[in-house]
């Protein structure tokens, strides 16, 4: 209805515009910072853009192009937004298919107040994107029917789209083709029909995305198998390895959350007496965790998609347990129950990973992108790679070639042993004293010349661990760790002060299970002849904190 496509909207728009955490790297620096650089030309690309070959499409980055072009004031969050709506509205259609419309509104209750879809669904993450176009594509899946033309190609043009942004979600399709064939094997018309659609959409998509790719990068490419291959090499090791056992015992509870017992309730149902189609999406569950757990690196993220299809079965424990054991209400929306409070309790803690936790890696962002060039002449971040955002939210043109630089975790392209191979920001941590030693000048030169090599080019395979090359910034940004004197962090604080930094600005950050990323965020300015003082700069911090919180309370409109 109108009613739940305004509400939907009107809700992801404001979960999306009022989101100011930062969650993952890949939220910004595959998608967003690719669209700035590529509207704005200066920006920074990661090893998946720039290896040879690279394993990202543009087709993802590209869906903010338009938005940066037109919309450079209301910035993407906006159109993110609009597309994470379509997760909730497709999972009351969903619900309202399989198990009928009595189960709709509890469905739909159950992806608003969601916990995880608060955390990451109106994020520029792929695997958002991918979880809406999952959920569309699944409201025209013929559940119930062979399914006409006019059904079945939509689907399959979601499906594919799905899998042009994000290849394993493949791994979804796969299983749902497999049935449906199995299911119409003693119909050759309608085998026929199948097979049709889903080669010319296969060709299309495939066709398309090489195009758009080999026009990016210059030359013929299909990332899709990039991809594929470097995530089954050891490469993707690098990243971590989770036990076989993750997504049952963490991705699905974090998922879930406070609607755990409910699905743990609906699963037990639909094993027992659950109809035919509730059955499949539990196989669905099941059959895409089973290969996902066989993967190495695991991330909650990864299993995203999944999660409308755990509300669907959430949905119908909910309703019928009010129709089971209190018949004589008459409820006719059963979640205006005592359950209604409980299930807010996932929306406070969505709240909080909204507005709180790892709040300083974005409100600092915003602070620097206050300063004027004049103040601001070049930043350096001594923190684990990737934990800000970038020139997509920066937007700073003169901070160009060596003058904004991080700490680099380049992975073993070069086929090195992933278990012994060590990155520039775990050098760094091995003793940040002895880095800052003999990586930077014993002085700082007031005109703050751009650092020659600062980190390793991303994509390249060379093997010169330790000839980074830094020059003095500006302006120095690190966690509050970093400082912590039972690792050393007094020596690093009188090397600083005697060089003539100080302390302007500082965040509060939350917990943080990292400790490399504990004591929240801290800006250290360079001021020419000063020594570094107790105290000194209190009341600046002070202020400072405070205005890049209004900041980003206005987020994201202060974007550019």
């Amino acid at each position: 209805t109108t009613s739940v496509v305004r509400i939907a909207l009107v809700w992801r728009i404001l979960n999306a515009t009022a989101t100011c955490t930062f969650f993952q790297p890949d939220e910004f620096f595959q998608s967003l910072e690719v669209a700035h650089r590529t509207v704005f030309g200066y920006g920074h690309l990661t090893w998946e853009w720039t290896a040879s070959p690279p394993i990202r499409s543009i087709l993802f980055p590209a869906l903010y192009m338009p938005v940066y072009w037109v919309l450079k004031i209301i910035a993407p969050k906006v159109f993110q937004g609009a597309i994470a709506a379509i997760t909730d509205i497709g999972t009351r259609e969903l619900a309202r298919q399989i198990l009928g419309e009595r189960y709709a509104n509890a469905a739909y209750f159950l992806s608003l107040t969601s916990f995880f879809h608060m955390l990451a669904l109106c994020r520029t993450l792929s695997n958002s994107v991918e979880t809406s176009l999952t959920t569309a594509a699944l409201c025209f899946w013929p559940w119930h029917s062979e399914g006409h033309y006019g059904q079945i190609q939509p689907a399959f043009a979601l499906a594919a789209i799905s899998c042009m942004i994000r290849p394993t979600s493949a791994i979804i399709w796969a299983f749902l083709f497999a049935e449906l064939v199995w299911r119409m094997r003693n119909n050759a018309r309608h085998l026929k029909r199948i097979f049709l659609v889903s080669l010319v959409t296969a060709a299309f998509a495939s066709s398309f995305l090489l195009f758009i790719d080999s026009c990016y990068f210059g030359k013929p490419i299909f990332t899709p198998l990039n991809f594929v291959l470097t995530n089954l090499s050891s490469i993707s090791s690098f990243y971590g390895q989770s036990p076989w056992h993750y997504y049952l015992t963490q991705g699905l509870p974090i998922l879930l959350n406070i609607s755990l017992p409910y699905f743990a309730i609906g699963v037990w149902s639909a094993l027992r007496t659950g109809p035919k189609h509730q059955n499949t999406l539990l196989s669905l569950i099941l059959w895409t965790i089973t290969v996902y757990s066989f993967l190495g690196h695991k991330e909650w993220r990864f299993i995203h998609p999944l999660l409308p299809l755990t509300y669907v079965i959430s949905a119908k424990s909910l309703v019928d347990y009010d129709y089971r054991y209190k018949p004589l209400r008459h409820t006719v929306n059963p979640l205006w129950s005592g359950k209604l409070a409980i299930l807010l309790l996932g929306g406070l803690s969505g709240i909080y990973v909204m507005r709180f936790h790892g709040s300083a890696q974005v409100d600092v962002i915003l602070y620097l992108k206050s300063l004027e060039p004049s103040v601001l002449r070049s930043a350096g971040f001594l923190m684990p790679c990737h934990s800000t955002p970038w020139q997509a939210f920066l937007h700073k043109p003169h901070l160009t070639g060596g003058r904004l630089w991080a700490l680099g975790c380049e992975p073993p392209l070069s086929g090195q042993n992933s278990s012994t191979y060590r990155d520039q920001t775990e050098m760094f941590y091995v003793s940040p004293i002895d880095y800052l030693r003999n990586n930077f000048p014993a002085l700082v030169d007031p005109e703050f010349p751009a650092s020659p090599l600062p980190s390793t080019k991303p994509g390249s395979q060379s093997t010169l661990i330790e000839s980074w090359e830094h020059r003095w910034p500006s302006h120095l940004i690190f966690f509050g760790a970093l400082m912590d004197e039972a690792k050393g962090g007094d020596k690093i604080m009188r090397h600083l002060g005697g060089l003539g930094y100080s302390e302007v600005w500082a965040g509060s950050n939350g917990f943080e299970e990292d400790w490399r990323r504990r004591g929240g965020v801290k800006v250290w300015k360079w001021q020419r002849g000063m020594l570094k003082k107790e105290n000194s700069s209190f009341a600046d911090v002070t202020i400072s904190e405070n205005n890049s919180r209004l900041i980003s309370w206005l987020y994201p409109w202060s974007v550019f």
